[in-house]
């Protein structure tokens, strides 16, 4: 009998494709890992890039870049993670 927990897409794969999956997936929990690592540190710079941008003179805000850039790496990492993880019905714990 079929293990209907599989999409029937993936029912019929051969062992290579299966570990090429596997790959896959372990690809985008390691991105979504580094997402949730770059959130937890942009939420912690936030408290900086905000002085930053009340103290600091003019266009020089460098914090506040470094903190822009978390939050853009955080967005970049969760999107690829979480197409790289489609289809994934279990949760993986590395």
């Amino acid at each position: 009998m079929a293990n209907t927990l599989i999409p029937i897409e993936e029912r019929t794969l051969t062992p290579q494709q299966v570990e090429a999956l596997d790959r896959r997936r372990r690809r985008g929990q390691l991105f979504l890992v580094l997402c949730f690592q770059c959130l937890i540190v942009a939420t912690l710079v936030t408290l900086w890039s905000g002085q930053d941008l009340t103290y600091s003179p003019g266009w020089v805000h460098p914090m506040f870049y470094w903190n822009a850039a978390l939050f853009l790496l955080a967005t970049i990492f969760g999107v690829a993670g979480v197409r790289l993880r489609r289809g994934s019905n279990e949760f993986l714990s590395y």
